[in-house]
C-alpha cells in the first residue's frame, strides 16, 4: 500500500515510513501544497495512493463519493511528527486489512 500525506502532515514523517509503505510520498513532493482538495483527490486516485489527512473536507468527500482513493482519517489535531509516525507504524496490520477490503472507504484513527 502506498500512503499520499497531504499537508496538514509533515514531509518529515515519510522517511520514517518508507521500510513499511514503500511508495508512499507526499503532497509537497507533486507541487501539490495549498492546491485545492480536488485536485488532490484526483491525484490520489489516478495514481493508486491511499490518501492521510487529518482534514475534515477529506472526511466528508469520502463520505460522499467513497472511493477510490481510500482515506486514511487521522483524529489527532495538532499532533508532533513523532506522534504520526508512531500512528502509521503501530496500525501497519489495521491498514493493511483496511487495504485490503474492497469495500472499506475510509479508516479513522484516533
Amino acid at each position: 500500500m502506498k500512503l499520499l500525506l497531504d499537508e496538514n502532515l509533515s514531509d518529515r514523517v515519510l522517511p520514517q515510513i518508507l521500510d513499511l509503505y514503500p511508495g508512499s510520498t507526499h503532497v509537497k513532493a507533486h507541487g501539490l501544497i495549498h492546491t485545492d482538495d480536488v485536485l488532490i483527490w484526483s491525484f490520489a486516485q489516478q495514481h493508486g495512493y491511499t490518501l492521510v489527512s487529518k482534514d475534515a473536507d477529506f472526511h466528508q468527500r469520502s463520505l460522499v463519493f467513497g472511493h477510490p482513493p481510500k482515506l486514511v482519517f487521522l483524529r489527532v489535531g495538532n499532533s508532533p511528527t513523532s506522534r504520526i509516525t508512531q500512528l502509521l507504524r503501530s496500525n501497519y496490520v489495521l491498514l493493511s486489512a483496511f487495504d485490503s477490503d474492497p469495500d472499506a472507504s475510509i479508516l479513522v484513527l484516533p
